[in-house]
């Protein structure tokens, strides 16, 4: 699954640790889902979609 993830952090010049604090999430978790390593739980999905304030299809997209 691919997404916008570390482009949305970066509009708000956060680092990763800052997105992570924000979230509840260790910074590799956060590492994981930028890179496409791990996918996030759908819970944690709708979080930073609701931090973004974006519905979750524009942050994460199908291959």
């Amino acid at each position: 699954m691919k997404n916008r993830l570390k482009v949305l952090r970066a509009e708000r010049d956060w680092s990763q640790a800052e997105l992570a604090g924000r979230l509840d999430v260790s910074r590799q978790a956060i590492n994981a889902i930028e890179t496409g390593k791990h996918d996030p739980s759908l819970g944690l999905a709708f979080k930073i979609g609701r931090l973004f304030d974006m519905p979750v299809e524009e942050i994460f997209h199908d291959e």
